[in-house]
């Protein structure tokens, strides 16, 4: 899949171009519809399945006070995009030069750019463009005009109830990871970069691996039974969330601690996964490193025996 940062880097010549145009933050089953649709579309068509998205969640510039947590990391969500096929990715800035920019123009400037667009495929409720100035109806308008055909995905449900990236950042906020996987439509995993920790997990003798979760929504802290894949071995995982009360700092920061059974190599700097299993206690201050260390041997023992 090609990524791109601008719609004239797409050099797609004379054939023309599908695109769906969203967040798609944890590319959920709903998402996965609405970009199926586009390459659909562009395979009967001979067309290039172009992604339109953000490089970051658009709240962060016109309500940085109400910017949700993210489910998936940038690289989990250009793999899952990836995966459904999609030829390109356009990931525009979003800035707030281009926050101040219409619906209409952006849509416009979209068509100059890309040369011909054949369908534009989005969420029947999705707003856009400065005010929330765009959505299905503009759309349509400008697609009668500009000849190319709209699609306004119906939401998707589940069990009764609509599936959306609040509804999965909930159940992850809640610990429901069954509800979170039915929703995304896989299995629910932090993904994060491997950063420089403080060594006190090798100092008790079980190493941990620091993820950097930055603006991800986190499990409720604790202890947790997880997986991960490593050059086609897989590992089980002891998994610590939370801000570590026995080791005493000024400034206690939430981490994200995973050790590896029987691993021996080297993470710094590597991307790590993390499938999360059954949660085995709540995150508390031990009375002496002491009696921390032989817990986290107790955890290690459960985490081995787990199926």
């Amino acid at each position: 899949m090609k990524v791109i940062r601008a719609a004239n880097e797409l050099a797609n010549g004379s054939r023309k171009v599908c695109v769906a145009i969203g967040v798609f933050d944890g590319v959920h089953l709903g998402h996965q519809q609405i970009i199926r649709q586009t390459v659909a579309d562009a395979r009967g068509h001979d067309a290039i399945s172009l992604v339109v998205t953000f490089d970051r969640h658009p709240s962060a510039i016109v309500a940085p006070d109400k910017t949700p947590p993210q489910i998936f990391s940038r690289s989990q969500k250009l793999r899952a995009i990836e995966s459904l096929g999609v030829e390109a990715l356009l990931e525009i800035p979003f800035d707030k030069t281009f926050s101040e920019k219409s619906g209409e123009v952006f849509i416009r400037e979209l068509v100059r750019d890309l040369g011909k667009i054949l369908s534009v495929c989005v969420g029947a409720d999705f707003v856009f463009g400065h005010k929330r100035s765009g959505n299905v109806v503009l759309l349509k308008k400008l697609g009668a005009e500009l000849n190319f055909q709209v699609h306004g995905m119906a939401e998707l449900a589940l069990d009764g109830h609509t599936v959306s990236s609040t509804r999965i950042r909930e159940a992850i906020r809640t610990g429901n990871f069954d509800a979170a996987s039915q929703m995304l439509g896989r299995s629910y995993v932090i993904c994060g970069k491997i950063i420089e920790g403080d060594k006190i997990g090798r100092q008790f003798g079980f190493p941990t691996a620091n993820l950097d979760a930055t603006n991800l929504i986190l499990p409720p802290n604790g202890v947790y039974a997880a997986s991960t894949k490593l050059k086609e071995q897989f590992y089980r995982v002891a998994l610590n969330i939370g801000l570590r009360p026995t080791v005493a700092t000024a400034q206690p920061q939430l981490r994200v601690e995973a050790h590896l059974l029987d691993f021996g190599g080297d993470l710094y700097g590597a991307e790590l996964e993390l499938e999360l299993g059954v949660k085995l206690r709540d995150e508390r201050k031990f009375a002496s490193a002491k009696e921390l260390r032989e817990q986290i041997g107790r955890d290690v023992t459960v985490v081995r025996s787990a199926v």
